[in-house]
């Protein structure tokens, strides 16, 4: 067959087959780069397009970060739309798609699951009600934007990256309010509780609403909320909820499923030895390729600013100006909730109840158009509280649908609405702001996104908490709430002066790693289910050490010491512990007690230090793991079971049982093994889990236990969102992209830390050792350095596999190789060089 024959019929191929044929024919990868090289940016020369003013330059760093320079505003807004589309029009594409639930007109039927539940979700009204309520030059601003990105697709429309050519999809133009949407993509991204909920619903019909509070995220000084898990006794939840755990995974390899993200902090010029202050940020987001940021410089007369941004979106989410630095964390804030509606059909009309009556569902008719396939007319409802999960609820069994028609239940969502929100101006704002004083005034203005705002400057740091709370009347959102009883509504929002903050605190530093920021009793609730504690605990320990600069600020970025450690050893050696363990090793079985006697002296002796090539790391992670199935698998499992997996979950989203269990619960239910007839305790299986550990070493690291390295088990691998979607295709497609391994994907590299550690390497507590959440970005300002600002990428800036700076920050990501981002004009030709794309109007 001719190229050109060949070229002809790929729109008829799915991405995987199409790619794969070109690889047989071609003999090589090499044949693909070539192929796709047309896509790619130049990095010199001029090029004219239309909508420009004046001409604009970019230059770009040694990994293709981009300065643009340009005498207005405006301009420089047409050249980011311009860059980001140059270096990222996949990811744009693709999550624009995603968040209008539309994907599968690209990628086919495997993803329509995934498309019925965003489209319910219906974050294209939520954008649309953002996108409407800010201001008129803010709009603007994004339409210049989106300008820029047209001008990209127009000139490269038949020069598109790979995966875009192949699928035979072609984007249509970008809008304003399109970022919009891309914006409230991440804010759902952000947020875990419907997943929490719905777990929190799974483990109920397992193990009942009784012994449902054991399991929930609550931690350790805080008491089990038994009248919470109550709501749900009575009900007739007979569902398994496989079709929305389907969803939840799929969404999950688009990295949109609720990640607890990032640590930030800022030392006031008191603890620093420069006598000016620093700041810090990295953003935790699940391992992929491409990241979800890429960094961007920009230089208008009007606007200076360094930093992050997200493709798609015209602003540095996290950054420095010159004056201010600024970025941000999760707060974990529980604005979300899942409403259990009791509904019936009648005359095809779908009704709910709402305090004795039933009320007649809002209806809103959705068309997918399936890439192979005739197009799917589907009928969503909403009640009072938000749209329905159970999509076309009695029509037809959906995998989407949690709980059959014949249970009489629908699962509403409600979230914060959008309607008179200025957060788009406010993170505008913020990136102009010369002072911490001035970017508190913006921050509080941030109320679509729950986030722990930190900045500093020279001489100030502060800590902002934004977002919108509801009033609960009564309940704390960790379970679905009765929906029938009004009892359970929202009464209106938190008011804004009672959202945290801090300025210039006596300790001279502030920081925030997801944890609890608010004490039980605050005047307004955050949320219920904070993460692990022991990140920030850390920070504290090394806040403690006296004065700091860059190199302690890029220390504690890669600092793999986990506290989780020490209060381990503090629960083994504790009075009522350390005997009645004793005593469980020796009634074990002869061939075990030697391994439990050798796992807890180990353990004991433990630094905390989770290196990559520690062998007692790999035995103190092996412990984690076995001390969770060997309390859990016997009432929650198997491991392919609905319930065994909101467990690992929920261990990914927030503080877990598993680390509540070990810590304390000496009293749980859970210690005991259902499967054998005596009543077990929690020395019983702790001395199983010490044994179990090093069994499970022995068979995946040797028998030798000395040369075990944590990093053996725990590795790094890089994945694009193709990649992570096979699960889901067919044989033909799998085929293709594996045949394509190495050429998207990177890895596996062996990785050390968890999900403790500020170096965060988070693994699925129970399931696989592979780390999957880790800092997608860092970032450091020194105000006492000449330029301050110095960050990095864990990928490259580039989605497009062709381009050199596709995967190349991975090694500087992984040796804290920092690029330095000058705002001093002098200092930019060493920083950037002197070659440039110059842009210039086309007339």
């Amino acid at each position: 067959m001719a190229l050109s024959a060949f070229r002809h019929r790929l729109p008829r191929f799915s991405l995987a087959t199409a790619i794969a044929g070109a690889l047989g024919l071609a003999g090589c990868q090499t044949w693909v780069d070539d192929r796709n090289s047309e896509s790619l940016p130049p990095t010199m020369g001029v090029q004219a397009l239309k909508g420009l003013g004046q001409n604009v330059s970019v230059r770009r760093n040694t990994l293709g970060m981009p300065l643009i320079e340009s005498s207005n505003f405006h301009d420089a807004l047409f050249a980011l739309g311009y860059v980001h589309a140059s270096d990222r029009i996949s990811q744009m594409v693709s999550m624009r798609l995603l968040a209008q639930g539309r994907l599968a007109e690209m990628v086919g039927p495997a993803v329509l699951d995934g498309d019925r539940l965003m489209r319910t979700l219906d974050l294209k009204r939520k954008a649309h009600d953002l996108y409407t309520a800010a201001s008129p030059r803010l709009r603007n601003f994004f339409e210049i934007y989106a300008r820029g990105v047209n001008a990209w697709l127009f000139r490269y429309q038949n020069k598109l990256p790979m995966d875009l050519a192949q699928s035979g999809y072609k984007p249509e133009y970008w809008t304003g309010e399109d970022s919009a949407l891309v914006f409230c993509l991440m804010n759902f991204s952000l947020q875990m509780n419907l997943q929490e909920e719905i777990n929190s619903l799974v483990l109920a019909q397992k193990v009942g609403a009784d012994k449902l509070a054991w399991l929930l995220p609550i931690y350790p000084d805080e008491p089990l909320p038994f009248d919470e898990a109550a709501k749900l006794k009575g009900l007739a939840l007979a569902g398994q909820y496989p079709g929305l755990a389907k969803v939840n995974e799929q969404l999950g390899a688009f990295g949109q499923l609720g990640v607890a993200a990032s640590n930030n902090w800022a030392l006031a010029p008191e603890r620093s030895r420069s006598g000016k202050s620093l700041f810090a940020n990295d953003t935790h987001l699940p391992l992929a390729l491409p990241s979800a940021w890429n960094f961007v410089q920009i230089r208008a007369p009007r606007f200076q600013a360094a930093g992050v941004s997200l493709a798609g979106v015209p602003a540095i989410v996290a950054g420095f100006n010159g004056k201010l630095a600024w970025g941000m964390t999760m707060v974990m804030g529980d604005n979300q909730d899942v409403f259990l509606e009791r509904v019936k059909k009648e005359n095809g009309v779908l009704l709910y109840q709402a305090d004795g009556k039933w009320v007649r569902a809002t209806a809103r008719n959705e068309t997918f158009f399936v890439k192979g396939q005739r197009p799917v007319r589907e009928v969503i409802y909403e009640t009072r509280h938000g749209p329905l999960l159970n999509t076309a609820l009695g029509e037809r069994k959906l995998g989407i649908q949690p709980a059959p028609f014949a249970s009489g239940y629908g699962l509403a969502l409600q979230t914060p609405d959008l309607k008179d929100d200025r957060s788009l101006d406010a993170f505008f704002n913020l990136s102009r702001a010369p002072s911490v004083e001035r970017a508190f005034d913006y921050a509080r203005d941030i109320r679509a996104i729950a986030l722990n705002m930190v900045f500093a400057d020279a001489g100030d740091i502060g800590w902002q908490v934004t977002g919108r709370y509801p009033n609960r009347k009564d309940g704390k959102g960790l379970v679905p709430s009765p929906g029938w009883e009004s009892r359970y509504d929202w009464d209106g929002y938190a008011d804004p002066m009672l959202h945290p903050y801090d300025q210039a605190p006596a300790s001279g530093w502030l920081g925030t790693a997801n944890q609890r920021t608010a004490r039980p009793g605050y005047g307004m609730q955050l949320s219920s289910s904070w993460y692990y504690p022991e990140r920030s605990e850390r920070l504290a320990q090394l806040a403690a050490t006296g004065r700091q600069d860059t190199r302690s600020m890029i220390a504690w970025q890669y600092d793999q010491t986990t506290p989780f450690a020490a209060k381990l050893k503090a629960m083994f050696e504790a009075p009522g512990m350390a005997q009645p363990l004793k005593k469980a090793i020796d009634a074990l079985p002869e061939s075990d007690r030697a391994k439990a006697r050798e796992a807890l002296a180990r353990l004991m002796a433990f630094n905390g230090q989770l290196s990559a090539g520690s062998a007692d790391a790999a035995l103190y992670e092996l412990f984690l793991d076995q001390s969770t199935r060997q309390t859990f698998l016997d009432e929650l499992g198997p491991e392919d079971s609905p319930a065994w997996k909101a467990l690992v979950a929920n261990a990914d989203q927030s503080y877990s049982a598993q680390a509540d269990h070990l810590l304390g619960r000496d009293d749980s239910p859970f210690w005991d093994d259902v499967r054998t007839p005596q009543q077990e305790d929690k020395p019983a299986i702790l001395a199983r889990s010490l044994a179990e550990a090093v069994s499970t070493g022995e068979r995946l690291l040797g028998a030798d236990h000395k040369p075990w390295q944590w990093g053996a088990l725990h590795q790094y691998r890089w994945t694009t969102e193709g990649s992570r979607l096979a699960p889901w295709l067919d044989t033909t497609q799998r085929a293709g992209l594996a045949a394509l391994d190495s050429y998207l994907n990177r890895g596996p590299v062996p990785a050390g830390g968890d999900h403790s550690t500020l170096n965060a390497a988070a693994w699925h507590w129970g399931s696989s050792f592979d780390a999957w959440l880790v800092p997608a970005m860092r970032i450091v300002v020194d105000f006492g350095q000449p330029e301050p600002m110095i960050g990095l990428n864990s990928t490259g800036q580039s989605g497009n596999p062709a381009s050199p700076h596709y995967a190349d920050g991975i090694q500087n990501w992984l040796k804290g190789q920092y690029m330095t981002f000058p705002l001093q004009p002098q200092n930019l030709d060493k920083a950037y060089g002197t070659q440039r794309l110059t842009l210039t109007p086309q007339k």
